[in-house]
């Protein structure tokens, strides 16, 4: 990506996540250099003929509906009689041409440039993210008008595409919900084009549709950026409450009225407490970043020991990682659901992998009283937690 990975951030906002994330709407404009190399249409095109693209990762949406796959593939038999459904690119033109539009899942899992952006995205906002692609060319909707069960950061990387927003009509919708939204006003509150470089964020339930229609043909990235709700939290605390006896208990289905009521005094007590304790999300946010997916990278050929060379590089592969220090001074690596206690010296190395970008090992040890062998040992341990990686270039 030749322009800067931090220009999405800052593009939104300082006032952002303070005035803007979960309540409304906001428009960025920009330029096509600013999303210059981040993805291109032979970028699209490579991905396609090197993977095995099947549904539902790669689909086809027509007005609201999937474009039945064997329109536009046909079964492929391997030597050993597996099948698997291949691209077929003329019936795949022709059904983008009567206006399909083209949809790829987690591209950010296919293409480098992408996943830098997820990765830049997932460590300021905090949540795991999920960038799909959506690439069009007539003026016909793919799926219709619609809501999302989660905030999406759209980047128009070619082409124009034009957005009608009609806003929610519940607050707060989510997947698995008892009601669903009313259906939305006639008339757009808001519609625009989003053209190269331009970023637009709209907060779940808005109603939404998109078509190209201005006469060009359209590719565009959504950020898709997982929730964290009160259903979450009460989750997560019963789940912490399971240390409680009363909690861990069969319920006294067959017991007397008092029996009962005695457990659901208890259950009472236990949430008020936690409620009434001032920290609850703050501890829950904590467990949610402790806990966060790592993106999968293995360390090939590396297969046992880091080699203890200066030029060997080295990266850490979790966006929402945490740092402190325990009762002696030994500094602590969270991430992925688990925690590695290293000796003091190893802290400015930590420090300096926390920011996330490759270092070499030379990077790593120099400032500090770690010999290239020790440095190797502490990143072997990260690797074999899955928690970094090794190879690549600066």
């Amino acid at each position: 990506m030749t322009a800067d990975k931090s220009a999405v951030v800052a593009r939104l906002g300082e006032g952002f996540l303070a005035e803007a994330f979960g309540r409304k709407y906001v428009l960025s404009r920009g330029s096509a250099e600013m999303v210059a190399g981040l993805l291109t249409w032979d970028d699209l095109n490579g991905i396609l003929s090197r993977n095995r693209m099947e549904a539902p990762r790669l689909r086809l949406s027509r007005d609201g509906t999937a474009v039945p796959q064997d329109a536009y593939t046909h079964p492929f038999v391997t030597r050993r009689s597996s099948v698997w459904q291949r691209l077929h690119p003329a019936a795949l033109h022709e059904q983008l041409a009567q206006g399909a539009t083209l949809v790829i899942d987690a591209i950010d899992e296919l293409h480098p440039a992408v996943q830098g952006l997820a990765s830049e995205l997932e460590a300021w906002l905090r949540t795991q993210i999920q960038v799909n692609l959506y690439a069009s060319w007539t003026g016909r909707e793919g799926f219709g008008t619609h809501w999302d069960d989660h905030d999406v950061i759209v980047v128009q990387v070619d082409g124009a595409k034009r957005w009608k927003l009609y806003g929610p009509t519940r607050d707060a919708p989510m997947h698995r919900d008892i009601e669903a939204p009313e259906e939305p006003p006639q008339e757009p509150a808001a519609e625009f084009v989003l053209r190269p470089g331009d970023l637009l964020y709209l907060p779940r339930g808005w109603w939404h549709s998109v078509s190209a229609s201005e006469g060009q043909r359209s590719l565009h990235l959504t950020c898709g950026l997982t929730p964290s709700t009160g259903a979450d939290l009460i989750i997560w605390l019963s789940e912490i409450l399971r240390r409680e006896l009363c909690v861990r208990r069969d319920l006294p289905r067959f017991g007397s009225q008092a029996e009962k009521q005695q457990v659901v005094d208890e259950l009472r007590e236990l949430i008020v407490q936690e409620l009434a304790s001032g920290d609850l999300v703050d501890r829950y946010a904590d467990n949610h970043d402790a806990t966060g997916r790592i993106r999968f990278r293995p360390s090939l050929p590396s297969l046992s020991e880091v080699p203890a060379e200066p030029d060997v590089v080295v990266q850490l592969l979790s966006t929402r990682h945490k740092l402190t220090l325990d009762n002696e001074s030994n500094i602590v690596l969270t991430a992925g659901g688990e925690s590695w206690t290293f000796a003091p010296p190893a802290r400015e190395l930590l420090e300096k992998l926390s920011i996330g970008l490759p270092r070499s090992l030379q990077q790593l040890v120099t400032g500090t009283d770690l010999t290239l062998k020790q440095a190797a040992a502490v990143v072997g341990e990260l690797v074999k937690g899955q928690v970094a990686a090794v190879g690549g270039q600066l």
